[in-house]
C-alpha cells in the first residue's frame, strides 16, 4: 500500500498532463498547419506516438513513485512542476500557437529537466533511474523534429 497510493497519484498527474496536453494541441497533429510542414524523414507515425507517451508515463510515474519514497525532503517537487508546465505547455506553444522557435526551446528546456532528473537522483535511485531513460531518449527524438522543422520551414 505504501507503494500503490503514491504510484496511483503519479499515474493520474502524469496522464493528467498527456491528456491537457492533447487538448491544448486541438488537433495538432492532423491539423492542415501540421500537415503542411516540412517534416523530418524519421518522424514516427502518429500511433508511435501515442504508445510512446503512454509507455513514458508508465515508466515515469513508477519513477516518481520511487523517488517520492526515497526522498526524506521534496527537493524534486520543483523540477516535477517545471517538467509538468513544458511537457504540457509545449503543446500549446508548438501545434496551437504554431510557435516553432518558442516550442524548440520549451522541449529542449523539457529534456534538461528530464536529464537533470536522472543525474541529480542517480545515486539514489540506483538502476531505477533507468525508469526515467524512455523519457529522455524521446525527448531527444521529439527536440530533434521540433529542430527539423524550425530549420526547413
Amino acid at each position: 500500500m505504501k507503494f500503490i497510493k503514491p504510484l496511483v497519484v503519479f499515474l493520474i498527474i502524469n496522464f493528467g498532463a498527456l491528456g491537457i496536453g492533447s487538448w491544448l494541441m486541438d488537433n495538432g497533429p492532423q491539423s492542415e498547419w501540421y500537415t503542411s510542414l516540412n517534416q523530418a524523414t524519421w518522424t514516427p507515425p502518429g500511433w508511435v506516438f501515442g504508445a510512446a507517451w503512454t509507455f513514458i508515463m508508465l515508466c515515469f510515474s513508477v519513477y516518481m513513485t520511487f523517488l517520492y519514497l526515497k526522498q526524506s525532503s521534496s527537493k524534486f517537487e520543483v523540477l516535477f512542476v517545471v517538467q509538468f508546465i513544458l511537457n504540457v505547455g509545449w503543446n500549446y506553444i508548438f501545434f496551437n500557437q504554431h510557435l516553432i522557435a518558442l516550442g524548440l526551446a520549451a522541449i529542449i528546456a523539457l529534456t534538461i529537466v528530464v536529464a537533470m532528473f536522472m543525474l541529480k537522483f542517480r545515486n539514489d535511485l540506483k538502476t531505477k533511474t533507468l525508469l526515467i531513460f524512455p523519457y529522455f531518449i524521446w525527448l531527444c527524438i521529439a527536440t530533434s523534429l521540433n529542430a527539423y522543422i524550425f530549420l526547413n520551414n
